[in-house]
């Protein structure tokens, strides 16, 4: 599996109450069970009028079937190559 970050523009998301995000959580569960494992939804940034995404995905393709079956725009999706940490410095 790749590691995808995915940056959606979705107006006033980082407005949203607790209730409203369990929904959004919920409609995204909902479209990666019918992907059957070709992607894993990792954990979202929010800030005002986007969202940082990042997912582990067997292809990108699999990346947007998830944003056509959950109805959430995927406008821009970036393959991660390497990730680093403060920890980096140790290794």
């Amino acid at each position: 599996m790749k590691r995808y970050m995915i940056e959606r523009e979705i107006a006033g998301v980082g407005r949203l109450n607790r209730e409203q995000l369990r929904g959004v959580a919920a409609q995204s569960n909902r479209a990666l069970e019918q992907l059957s494992g070709k992607a894993q939804w990792l954990h979202s940034y929010l800030v005002d009028n986007k969202t940082f995404c990042i997912y582990l995905a067997d292809t990108e393709a699999s990346v947007r079937e998830h944003a056509r079956l959950s109805g959430f725009p995927a406008n821009k999706v970036t393959e991660v190559h390497t990730v680093i940490h403060p920890t980096t410095e140790m290794l």
